[in-house]
């Protein structure tokens, strides 16, 4: 498998309340992403399982890894990142967003 050009980072820190429910809904479109978005190379999401205990109060992050940059830009605007980015949106309390080329 070839090594990625972009890795685009998601953290996040949830409002109070947000439930499990809804963090599996969350999941299962990310997860899909790869059979939906072209140049998608990989998804990971979910709750830290760092030792380190360094996440400064974040609860879960997406990491999508892409064959290119236009790749990532095109997901950006693409209807099946809508509903993860909509979630999102409503549901985080804090996101920070963090590209890296690899």
């Amino acid at each position: 498998m070839a090594a990625p050009s972009v890795v685009h980072v998601v953290l996040v820190r949830w409002k109070p309340g947000v439930g499990s429910a809804e963090l599996d809904e969350l999941t299962a479109l990310a997860d899909a992403f790869p059979d939906t978005i072209p140049g998608i190379m990989a998804v990971h999401c979910g709750p830290s399982s760092s030792p380190e205990g360094l996440e400064d109060g974040f609860d879960w992050a997406l990491v999508v890894s892409f064959e290119s940059s236009s790749a990532r830009d095109d997901y950006l605007p693409h209807p099946a990142h809508q509903p993860v980015a909509q979630l999102i949106s409503r549901l985080a309390e804090r996101v920070v967003v963090f590209d890296v080329d690899a």
